[in-house]
């Protein structure tokens, strides 16, 4: 029982660890967050969308995108308009330099993709996504206790 315990925190710690490695290493390749990059590439698959459209499609909180798009902005890299009917609605797309750069990023984003996983053969790597994703199930079933 300890020895199963004290694997799953080893696999656990290793996982953050990871995460904030592969976080660090992407953006100092990139020069971008990775939330940042899939902003640039959501855009670059829309031509024009609301930027709540963006926000779902990121998965981040609607603050964390509207600081990432005024900061895009001020970089001349995204153009931000209302809606003409609907002035509640802030619609989001790239311009020409966002279109460059995301072009460029997703050059280096492959290469860096493929240096990650350069020694693992097709097998492993179908073995590590199937172990990904149960991981990702267990983790959407884990039930949030709330304290008052």
């Amino acid at each position: 029982m300890s020895n199963t315990c004290s694997t799953h925190l080893q696999i656990f710690y290793q996982l953050q660890t990871l995460n904030k490695n592969l976080a660090c290493k992407f953006e100092s390749c990139l020069g971008s967050s990775p939330s940042r990059i899939e902003i640039l590439q959501q855009l670059y698959r829309n031509q024009e969308i609301s930027q709540k459209e963006l926000q779902k499609m990121v998965k981040i909180d609607n603050a964390a995108v509207t600081r990432h798009l005024k900061q895009l902005e001020a970089a001349n890299m995204v153009t931000r308009r209302k809606k003409a009917d609907d002035n509640r609605i802030t619609l989001v797309c790239l311009t020409e330099d966002g279109r460059n750069a995301i072009r460029e990023s997703l050059q280096e984003k492959e290469q860096f993709i493929a240096q990650t996983f350069k020694d693992f053969s097709e097998e492993e790597l179908q073995i590590f996504l199937e172990m990904l994703s149960k991981i990702g199930a267990n983790i959407a079933s884990v039930e949030i206790k709330i304290s008052k």
